[in-house]
């Protein structure tokens, strides 16, 4: 990547007033928050499957779409999205052909040493930290269930899962309930 490029085309982008259309506040049109995975298929995707527009909805990215961590950089993201942001739904979404299902934490560690990292830098349990998931569907109600029992956030908070195709932008509703929205 050349970033001198980028940032002429940015000087060029911010120049001829082409953020215009992009412009919006912090809060989510829709007040819904989508967790989701950093699989560059998804970045336009995932949006335009959704009939999503810049300002609609809060979307946090994570390899995998996961929590693993009740009290991590992620679970804060999801807390400032509903109560400093006024979101009142979460749609958790993982995707087919995901690249943290089936990830071997162990090969991944040995990357890292291949690379120059030093057998020292790298703590006993980092494999297992690493390791990915076998089941997408499993991983993403896994997630659905842990914010909807995290003490912090209140039973109003709906929460939903989905899976999608990142070929055809299908979607799979895991969590399917009997209310209408």
């Amino acid at each position: 990547m050349d970033i001198k490029q980028m940032l002429g085309f940015n000087e060029k982008f911010v120049q001829n007033g082409e953020h215009k259309p992009y412009e919006s506040d912090k809060f989510p049109n829709k007040k819904i928050v989508i967790l989701t995975c950093i699989d560059a298929r998804l970045m336009d995707l995932l949006p335009r499957a959704l009939n999503l527009k810049n300002g609609d909805a809060k979307i946090i990215r994570t390899a995998g779409g996961t929590i693993t961590e009740p009290y991590g950089s992620i679970m804060k993201s999801l807390l400032v999205s509903i109560y400093a942001l006024e979101a009142d739904h979460v749609l958790v979404i993982g995707h087919k052909d995901c690249g943290m299902q089936n990830l071997e934490g162990k090969a991944l560690v040995q990357k890292m040493i291949d690379a120059g990292v030093g057998k020292g830098q790298v703590k006993e349990d980092v494999a297992g930290w690493l390791t990915g998931f076998s089941d997408v569907g499993q991983a993403v109600l896994e997630s659905v269930d842990l914010i909807k029992n995290h003490p912090l956030i209140t039973k109003e908070i709906n929460v939903d899962g989905f899976v999608i195709d990142p070929t055809t932008g299908k979607l799979e509703w895991l969590t399917e309930r009997q209310k209408n929205y």
